[in-house]
């Protein structure tokens, strides 16, 4: 069986539509921007107007400063129609008129001709930079997307592309069904936001999910959903990622692992989970613990109408028999105290757990593993960190998973999952 991301309720998001809007592309070409100012630095390099469109340039450059751009393009119009000009002077109308038409929301108009000025090799570095990302922001906007992924290479390259350009790219990429690209792109902007400090953004990772939920690969799926669960902890990547490796489980004793990690990071949403964990519960001899996987499922409307007399049954069976262990804790804590080996003292704590009684739980299941002999180490360590986590001892419970990777033969996608868990304890 395959799982798509559409089990975890998400999509790549078509975010740069929010961020490319005309204003922002204005902005990106706008800022600082002067027709003297521009000019000016221009002359300091040896490079001026010709004569021959002086008239009209400076007519532009007065309708540019009094904000008139459609007066500022008829000029400049009227100088491009002059013979005898020079690759800097059409650099400049064309770049001029870029800039106007973005002032009047003409993004297409505006692409063409700053591509025109770029086109005649009078381009300074800086200017070359500067219209690089405003053609790289409307070619996201208009969603050309080939042609961002091309700007937005050239950026890039010259080491100007931000973490959001890298993310741009890896989504223009993912809607071209590039999913190779995608993936290559979408690690280059987590290593860049990573580098820049900052959270890698959950689309990155959500375009990679998508792409191999498409192919039907769950061994891809699982890192990254493994990435997903350490940005955010979220409760469907979760549940997605151990619906995922259970499948695969065929031991008991590891499945009811997978169950405690999806209990306890609130993923389990199926009736049917719950029920199942509870029976391996009482299979544990740990019936309070079941009752209280039940009941759960039943405060939350998971147990349907055919299920229910079936699972009031069994509910009733539990709390019968978890009574009869909270009667004998005492000659139990009396009996495992005594006992040289820990296997009692650690069997006393998950009982503890059961009950709610978590700093006992803490208390007999360290004696029993500083005693040792305990037959299945796993799960002291993991009932020590739940009895942790209960407590709200985030330091306590981190250390006690990363006893796990000290216990002979433990499954190691019991290990995996349980340090994941440990790596989200915040």
């Amino acid at each position: 069986m395959t799982h798509s991301i559409h089990d975890v309720g998400q999509r790549p998001r078509k975010s740069w539509n929010a961020h490319l809007s005309a204003a922002f592309i204005l902005a990106l070409v706008c800022v600082g921007f002067s027709p003297q100012a521009a000019l000016s630095a221009e002359k300091e390099k040896g490079q001026q107007i010709s004569r021959v469109i002086a008239k009209e340039m400076t007519a532009a450059q007065k309708a540019l400063q009094a904000n008139q751009w459609a007066d500022a393009i008829k000029d400049l119009d009227a100088a491009e129609g002059k013979a005898g000009l020079t690759p800097f002077d059409v650099k400049t109308i064309h770049y001029f008129k870029g800039f106007a038409n973005i002032k009047l929301g003409n993004l297409k108009v505006a692409q063409v001709e700053f591509e025109k000025a770029l086109a005649t090799g009078a381009v300074g570095a800086e200017e070359k930079a500067s219209m690089t990302r405003t053609l790289f922001g409307i070619a996201a906007q208009s969603q050309q997307y080939q042609k961002t992924i091309d700007y937005g290479k050239e950026m890039a390259e010259a080491g100007s592309a931000t973490p959001n350009d890298l993310l741009i790219i890896t989504q223009s990429y993912f809607q071209l069904k590039d999913c190779k690209n995608a993936g290559v792109w979408a690690d280059k902007a987590v290593a860049a936001s990573r580098k820049a400090g900052e959270a890698p953004k959950e689309n990155l990772f959500l375009f990679k999910l998508q792409c191999a939920s498409d192919a039907s690969d769950n061994a891809a799926m699982i890192p990254v959903l493994n990435d997903l669960i350490r940005l955010n902890g979220k409760s469907t990547y979760w549940n997605t990622l151990l619906r995922i490796e259970r499948q695969d489980e065929r031991d008991d004793r590891n499945t009811l692992m997978l169950y405690r990690v999806m209990f306890d990071t609130g993923s389990m949403t199926a009736g049917s989970d719950y029920i199942e964990m509870a029976q391996l519960l009482g299979d544990a001899a740990l019936p309070a613990e079941a009752q209280t996987v039940i009941e759960k499922a039943m405060s939350a409307g998971l147990i349907g109408d055919a299920q229910k007399e079936r699972t009031t049954r069994l509910l009733n069976s539990f709390k019968t028999r978890a009574e009869a262990d909270k009667k004998g804790l005492a000659a139990l804590d009396a009996e495992a105290t005594k006992n040289p080996a820990g296997e009692l003292d650690v069997k006393l704590g998950e009982v503890y757990y059961g009950t709610g009684d978590y700093q006992n739980a803490v208390s007999a299941i360290s004696r029993g593993i500083q005693k040792g002999q305990i037959k299945h180490q796993d799960e002291a360590y993991v009932y020590l960190a739940r009895s942790q986590v209960a407590l709200t001892h985030t330091a306590e419970a981190k250390k006690a998973i990363a006893g796990l990777k000290g216990v002979p033969n433990i499954s190691p996608r019991v290990l995996k999952l349980w340090t994941l868990y440990g790596d989200t304890l915040r």
